[in-house]
């Protein structure tokens, strides 16, 4: 609904359901923090985002790959919807803000503060997919083959433009590398 030039948004969406027994403090969370620390994965999962991919897919993919298991590319309704509605939304409100503007600074970071809370929600939710829709199965093929097979299971389509493969090189070399710890599945 529009009034003059202002749009009023819909609030006739009912509120999302979480399950009352998320952990938002799971190996998955953690494995997140570890790898965000590595400047190229940074770089190179917010270019996939840009190109329509979804950091937390990526994220989910890589973290199974480190365990041997093979990422089926599947989600709960639960976790694409609360990245559409909150997740995507706080970004979008963020990066509609002047980031220049010395007014709007205080609200920007609060946004990405937000933001990043809505991340963690995120893959709480996706790591309670993948604890029930991905079992114990061992991919033969190899480690360093199975973390280019389960970023590729990341993609938005069935088809990886070619301006994302040297991106998914970039993740899975560090990957390829990461050190062990509590992170791991």
């Amino acid at each position: 609904m529009s009034v003059g030039s202002a749009t009023i948004p819909d609030f006739s969406t009912p509120p999302l359901e979480l399950p009352a027994d998320l952990e938002p403090e799971n190996p998955l969370w953690r494995f997140a923090l570890a790898f965000w620390k590595y400047p190229d994965v940074q770089n190179s999962c917010l270019a996939l985002q840009n190109q329509g991919w979804s950091v937390t897919r990526i994220l989910s993919a890589a973290w199974l790959a480190l365990s041997g298991r093979i990422f089926a590319g599947v989600e709960e309704a639960t976790v694409t919807e609360w990245r559409n509605r909150v997740t995507v939304a706080l970004r979008s409100a963020r990066k509609s803000l002047p980031g220049n503007a010395d007014n709007c600074q205080k609200l920007r970071t609060g946004i990405a503060g937000l933001e990043l809370e809505a991340e963690q929600i995120e893959l709480a939710l996706s790591w309670r997919t993948l604890m029930t829709n991905n079992p114990e199965n061992t991919y033969m093929q190899g480690r360093d083959a199975l973390i280019i097979t389960n970023l590729v299971a990341a993609a938005p389509t069935s088809f990886v433009d070619d301006s994302a493969r040297p991106l998914l090189n970039t993740l899975a070399e560090t990957l390829a590398h990461f050190p062990k710890g509590d992170h791991q599945p």
